[in-house]
C-alpha cells in the first residue's frame, strides 16, 4: 500500500481532474484527524499538530495511485480570522454540492466533547448534500467502556445515524470497520475498490 501527498488547493478548479474517487475527512479543529488518516494509511502523511486549526486548505493524498483521501479544514476554531473563515466555508459548500468525485464524507467527533450546535449544524448540510456520510468517534482510547457508550447514544440521538465507527489512531482500533466503509463507497471504480478491500482485510493490531 503506498500513499502520497499530491497537492493542496484553495479554489476548487485547482482540484486534481484524474476523476479518481475522493474519500473526504472533515471535523472540529484538535478532532484528530490527521492522525485517523495516517492510522488507516499506516504512514505519517498527513500533519499532525497539538496546534488547533492547522490545517487551512484542502489537502489530497493520493492512496495506491487509485483513489483520494481529502484532508479538509477543520471547523469551529475560535481564533481563525472572520474572513478566512468565510473563504473556508465557501470553499467547502462548494467541494461537498458539487464535487462529482466525491464517493464518502466522514465526520470526526472527539468523543470525549458533546457534539455541540455546530456539529450538529455540519452533519444536516453535509447530509443534504445527498453524498454518503458516516460519523467516527475519535480518540476512543481516552474513554472507558461506559462513558464511550454514554458518547455513541448522545451522538445517535441527534444523528440517528446506526453505523457510527469507534477509532483509536494510537491503537488503530476500528481501522478495519472505516476500511469496509471506505471499501462500500468507492466500490464503483474497480481498481479502489480491490486496493481498499485488501487494505480492510489487515488485522489492525489492537
Amino acid at each position: 500500500m503506498t500513499g502520497r501527498f499530491l497537492k493542496s488547493i484553495s479554489r476548487l478548479n485547482e482540484a486534481p481532474r484524474d476523476r479518481l474517487p475522493e474519500v473526504a475527512f472533515l471535523g472540529r479543529s484538535n478532532v484528530g484527524k490527521s492522525s485517523v488518516i495516517n492510522s488507516l494509511l499506516g504512514s505519517k502523511l498527513a500533519r499532525t499538530s497539538a496546534t488547533p486549526g492547522r490545517t487551512q486548505l484542502i489537502n489530497f493524498f493520493l492512496v495506491n495511485e487509485s483513489f483520494y483521501f481529502v484532508d479538509c479544514p477543520g471547523y469551529g476554531y475560535a481564533r481563525v480570522p472572520e474572513n478566512l473563515r468565510r473563504q473556508w466555508q465557501a470553499l467547502m459548500e462548494e467541494y461537498f454540492k458539487q464535487r462529482e468525485f466525491l464517493k464518502l464524507i466522514v465526520l470526526l467527533l472527539d468523543c470525549r466533547v458533546a457534539p455541540t450546535a455546530l456539529d450538529q449544524r455540519m452533519w444536516k448540510q453535509l447530509a443534504a448534500c445527498r453524498k454518503p456520510l458516516t460519523l467516527v468517534l475519535t480518540k476512543i482510547d481516552k474513554l472507558s467502556s461506559r462513558e464511550l457508550q454514554e458518547a455513541h447514544q448522545r451522538v445517535l440521538q441527534w444523528s440517528h445515524q446506526t453505523a457510527i465507527v469507534h477509532y483509536s489512531a494510537i491503537h488503530d482500533s476500528g481501522r478495519q470497520q472505516l476500511w469496509r466503509v471506505i471499501h462500500s463507497a468507492v466500490e464503483s471504480d474497480p481498481t479502489s475498490s480491490q486496493i481498499a478491500k485488501e487494505l480492510g482485510s489487515r488485522k489492525s493490531g489492537f
